[in-house]
């Protein structure tokens, strides 16, 4: 039975489901009772197993299969008319010929199967920054991960009425046919199709794809953002807020500074930290003239191994009702683990691969990318401000990478040009985790690279604009924990103590301490980190601090030929930016 009257979606919805086939077609209100029996559907076929209702009430495990664990890169398109507007970065196809090739995947591919109709929200229901989107899909899994990841329900209908201003999303598990897999934007037609996948990351489709892909392109049309940041607020003791947003590449600490705790020295003088979001912010010019932003995302879906009451414990604690575990091991209570959750693998359980599992021999139990998915309301520092329409106000936007020598612990940009220039040379050195060879400098520009829905050139002219349309932008620095000394070993402590830079920033956003002026922008002076309780003293502090001209000409070329390969859409202010870089390396 359909939930709405909006022609828009009715026809869709019968234009695909000619296409697909399925026996039946169940339409989702976001009701806890259907989804409780959609959930036990999924227990009872086996796509889902339920586990531990003492331990982790609740919960389910699912497995994906053994060709389908992470994000595809190189199977995910942005078909746009015309092929310069994709850029460089992104694999394109005319959207006629993808259209073809896609139909001809999807023809029959839920014969027997059920179709379900997701309508969910990107942000709150009605805020300003809300969008729609309605997902199709054969998956079990997908209807109850868009369940916790998105705000789903038959209220986004109301919201909706009869516009056809909405996102569609079709996806099918087909036959899961890593030669067929596609995950295709069409950013003109507001559509996304993803088949032959079954991993979150691939068909959760509100995620990347609509959160930034597709919500970037608009951005550009209506004047916001879409970003891959997390956002946080920093409580004074006298109670007052502070925002900053930030972005990170893959492996850079992102969820873990988005639940930081802080140190002691700033608990027992009464500050908080908040998490608005983990992973994504849009954000738009507030009636005050600052930027505003929101977590558009309801959940986490966050990298399992490495998550430890130590290492990270809001994001474990976020875990433990009403949560997805995929690819991780299961253990013979109903539990789950993975590797560095704690020093004791369990005997007798099944690895990610449903398997027996021996931690004797030497194999991993849970996949490196195995995940949870999680309500953003379980977190224990979950901002009092998470649902807020409105959003929060920005003071600091800040980016970071992972490198041995080069940038410095933190750095200020001298103003909203160059902070713009600072985000377009993001880059981390590969680690022994990525593939392929250790210190190789990989640029991810804002850490959008795999997820901007247009031309990157004209992605940096949005960033340029909007810090004119903007009448106080926030201001923008790039931080960097993974400061190595001779030996190797980090200098910097990183986790909470991350506080202490993120407490000079807000410092700085407020006219509270001054800087240093450097080559590459303004550094604290070192007596304006505070260090108290750390093994960390003046001189090593000033070594964090220090800019070296010899590894920053190095720096200057690996730019010029990263941005060569943009042509005549790198702004022309972005190439200032390098020259006057060039020269004050002189």
């Amino acid at each position: 039975m359909a939930l709405t009257t909006n022609k828009a979606v009715l026809s869709w919805v019968d234009e695909m489901a000619a296409l697909t086939k399925p026996e039946k077609i169940v339409w989702i209100d976001g009701s806890e009772e259907q989804l409780a029996e959609i959930r036990n559907e999924g227990i009872a076929t086996g796509e889902l197993i339920k586990l531990n209702e003492e331990v982790l009430p609740g919960c389910v495990y699912h497995r994906s299969a053994l060709n389908d664990v992470a994000r595809v890169e190189g199977r995910t398109f942005i078909c746009c008319r015309n092929k310069e507007d994709a850029g460089p970065t992104n694999n394109w196809m005319d959207p006629q010929e993808m259209y073809a090739k896609l139909n001809g995947l999807y023809d029959g591919s839920m014969k027997g199967r059920t179709m379900y109709v997701i309508p969910y929200s990107m942000s709150v229901v009605g805020s300003p920054f809300a969008k729609y989107g309605v997902e199709l899909t054969d998956s079990i899994y997908v209807v109850v991960s868009m369940a916790i990841m998105t705000r789903v329900g038959a209220n986004v209908y109301e919201a909706l009425g009869d516009s056809p201003d909405f996102i569609k999303g079709l996806h099918s598990k087909a036959e899961l046919d890593e030669e067929k897999r596609y995950i295709v934007h069409f950013p003109e037609d507001n559509t996304i199709m993803s088949v032959n996948s079954g991993y979150g990351g691939n068909v959760l489709l509100g995620k990347k794809c609509f959160a930034l892909r597709i919500a970037s392109y608009l951005g550009r049309k209506e004047n916001w953002m879409a970003e891959h940041m997390l956002i946080l607020g920093i409580e004074d003791p006298e109670g007052n807020v502070r925002y900053l947003a930030a972005a990170f590449p893959s492996a850079c600490g992102k969820t873990n500074l988005a639940m930081l705790i802080p140190p002691e020295i700033y608990t027992s003088k009464g500050y908080k930290v908040w998490c608005v979001g983990d992973d994504i912010a849009w954000l738009r010019e507030g009636p005050d003239g600052r930027l505003w932003a929101v977590n558009p995302e309801n959940g986490f879906f966050g990298v399992a191994p490495g998550t430890s009451m130590k290492s990270n414990p809001n994001a474990l604690l976020s875990t433990m009702k009403n949560s997805i575990f995929t690819n991780v091991v299961l253990k013979p209570d109903g539990t789950v683990w993975w590797e560095g959750m704690d020093k004791n693998p369990p005997t007798g359980a099944l690895n990610w691969k449903g398997e027996p599992w021996d931690p004797a021999d030497g194999s991993k139990g849970a996949h490196p990318n195995s995940r949870f998915t999680a309500p953003a309301k379980n977190c224990p520092c979950i901002s009092s401000e998470f649902d807020n329409p409105q959003g929060v106000p920005i003071d600091a936007i800040v980016f970071g990478g992972r490198r041995a020598k080069t940038a410095p612990l933190v750095y200020q940009s001298r103003n909203w040009q160059h902070g713009v220039f600072v985000g377009s040379i993001m880059a981390s050195e590969t680690t022994a985790a990525a593939t392929g060879a250790v210190g190789v400098v990989r640029r991810d520009p804002m850490a959008m690279l795999p997820f901007c829905g247009y031309h990157m050139g004209d992605y940096w002219q949005h960033w340029l604009n909007m810090g004119k349309l903007v009448k106080n932008p926030p201001k923008i620095f790039n931080v960097n924990w993974f400061r190595l000394d001779d030996e190797g070993h980090f200098i910097w402590p990183g986790f909470g103590d991350n506080m202490r830079v993120l407490q000079w920033i807000m410092a700085r956003c407020y006219g509270e301490v001054d800087a240093v002026e450097t080559a590459i922008g303004y550094v604290p002076n070192p007596d304006d980190i505070n260090v108290e309780g750390l093994d960390i003293s003046k001189a090593v502090l000033e070594d964090l601090l220090t800019v070296d001209k010899a590894l920053w000409k190095e720096e200057v070329s690996g730019i010029t030929e990263f941005y060569a390969k943009f042509g005549d859409k790198l702004p022309k202010e972005l190439a200032e930016e390098l020259e006057t870089l060039k020269a004050n390396l002189e």
